[in-house]
């Protein structure tokens, strides 16, 4: 259990609830990253240079949201290494708990509202957030673990 100590009510959070959501999460999104791939290798593209080609267009389409599923199960796969880090629900800008309604709402959050608010600010200024190295090389850490963890099997 996760308690949320800004919370000014007994809101506790359910880290297994979390985990298998998480989990669902990633499996739907690698459906989703399979089903995109077999899509796009079905569709031959003959490349005709007259602009707005459809074929074109319509493979863009697809690669923009295969970057995007990408981009989202990382976010989800560092939401489980944080379960397994035992700082699920510690934003990374503050160091402070994020809400517990935000971790429902948005299982793989890792800033609170406020950070996130204020990284949207800087990203509208050009400026782009990094999260923390020290997180990124345990996340690096416990997915080398894993990896050689099946590798071994």
């Amino acid at each position: 259990m996760f308690k949320n100590e800004d919370s000014s009510t007994e809101e506790r959070l359910d880290l297994e609830e979390q985990r298998q959501q998480l989990l669902q999460d990633k499996a739907s999104i690698l459906n989703d990253l399979e089903h995109l791939g077999e899509a796009m290798r079905n569709s031959e593209v003959d490349i005709d240079l007259e602009e707005g080609d459809p074929q074109i267009i319509e493979r863009e389409k697809y690669q923009a949201l295969v970057t995007n599923l990408q981009t989202r199960l990382k976010s989800v796969e560092r939401a489980l290494a944080k379960i397994d880090l035992g700082v699920y629900g510690i934003c990374e800008r503050c160091g402070k708990p994020i809400a517990i309604a935000r971790l429902i709402a948005k299982p793989d959050a890792t800033l609170c509202i406020k950070c996130r608010s204020e990284v949207e600010k800087l990203a509208k200024r050009g400026i782009i957030y990094r999260p923390p190295k020290n997180f990124l090389e345990a996340f690096d850490i416990l997915q080398n673990e894993e990896e050689e963890s099946k590798s071994n099997r």
